[in-house]
């Protein structure tokens, strides 16, 4: 029942205002762009759950709740579905290519259906940068922004509304601070132990020291941010802005270092067919500490579900490609590298096995999105002859 109620506050809340018959949400969680509270039962206004939602541009609303007994559970509503109520289906989804599941829904509307989370796929979605799930063959892209701040929010919700009652709802956001244990001093400090944080890639984008990189890279991160070029000692970079719809992040190097070469922006439009490269630095620690170079054509000029934000890609990128350029073969910026295709998962859904298929955002987003930022850059022609920058590229965020 109280799947409903989520329906109507998060899918229809501008159409069907006035027929809201279930109370919530009580108090508010905002993380991002999630939005939710705490809610009741619609038959006997008993506590039920707490839960928050997110729309996407291909049409869903990713829903994602506690209930009263600490079962997690994750919806999917769209108006365009046409599901027959109680019917049951399964779902798989992948997080970040890599970890997969197999979810057994029920929809409680012709146009919404969940399924509980075990505790290892809470976890997984907890700390996943993004999930494709495929239901009924047809894969749908989620790029996962906030969510280890959303689900602790979510947690928080339940156990404060338990213990106080829907009375004393406030902003569950914010969560208490666990006192800190005192620290062994035969133990090396966090940062120093390998394998902590998160890495991607970035280009310098001003002389002022702009690095573009994905959102989705510095999504969480606590503590510094640092990044280096090539053969150069790590400083620290503040976060100037960010895009999760886009998966564009700005960053900004200290005030007191300059940068002689930066990154243009091709000013003409790429085409199906045109030679790119990508310059990264996937699997970070475990490869190369130097960048690497891959190559490819543009495979088409949308992305997943004819997502016209994004470019099709065939120049192979791994983990730690996020947010490193894709230049043309005169060494102009024509996108930014953002995902791969989880292959295993397709491959499991289809029984086929796909191959080359990547992702990187289009210049149109990039430049709307530093323009937003009040951030200068520069844009150039394409010429022959010429080779891809690598200065620009950038190493970072390596740990946060």
């Amino acid at each position: 029942m109280w799947l409903k109620s989520i329906v109507v506050a998060f899918v229809f809340q501008a159409v069907l205002a006035g027929l809201v018959h279930a109370a919530g949400p009580f108090g508010t969680i905002h993380v991002g762009n999630w939005n939710g509270g705490a809610y009741t039962n619609d038959s006997t206004g008993a506590f039920s759950h707490c839960a928050a939602s997110t729309p996407y541009a291909n049409g869903v609303t990713l829903l994602v709740g506690q209930d009263s007994n600490n079962a997690w559970l994750l919806g999917f509503a769209n108006p365009a579905f046409r599901f027959k109520k109680g019917e049951n289906l399964t779902i798989d989804v992948t997080f970040d290519g890599q970890a997969e599941a197999r979810l057994f829904a029920t929809a409680f509307s012709e146009v919404m259906v969940s399924a509980v989370l075990p505790t290892t796929v809470a976890r997984a979605f907890q700390k996943a940068s993004l999930m494709v799930a495929v239901a009924r063959g047809t894969p749908f892209q989620f790029s996962l922004t906030s969510t280890a701040p959303l689900v602790a929010a979510v947690t928080n919700c339940v156990a404060r509304v338990k213990a106080d009652g829907l009375d004393k709802a406030g902003d569950f956001t914010k969560v208490a601070a666990k006192p800190q244990a005192a620290p062994d001093k035969q133990a090396p400090p966090a940062a120093s132990k390998p394998g902590r944080g998160k890495s991607g890639t970035g280009f310098v984008v001003s002389a002022n020291g702009h690095v573009v990189t994905n959102n989705h890279v510095i999504d969480g991160c606590v503590g510094d941010i640092k990044g280096n070029l090539t053969g150069e000692a790590a400083m620290v970079l503040r976060v100037v802005s960010s895009d999760a719809n886009n998966d564009l992040a700005l960053l900004q190097a200290p005030s007191t270092t300059t940068f002689k070469d930066f990154a243009r922006i091709r000013d003409r439009s790429i085409r199906s067919g045109d030679s790119v490269i990508a310059i990264g630095f996937p699997f970070h620690g475990l490869l190369t500490s130097d960048f690497t170079v891959t190559t490819g054509i543009v495979s088409s000029l949308s992305g997943m579900r004819n997502d016209s934000r994004f470019l099709q890609i065939s120049a192979p990128v791994q983990p730690g490609n996020s947010g490193g350029p894709l230049f043309d073969t005169t060494g102009q910026i024509v996108g930014v590298v953002t995902a791969k295709i989880p292959v295993l998962r397709i491959a499991a859904a289809t029984g086929n096995i796909p191959e080359n298929i990547n992702f990187a955002i289009k210049t149109g987003a990039l430049r709307d999105f530093l323009d937003n930022s009040v951030v200068p850059y520069q844009t150039a022609e394409p010429k022959g002859g010429s080779r891809p920058p690598t200065s620009p590229a950038t190493r970072g965020p390596t740990r946060c």
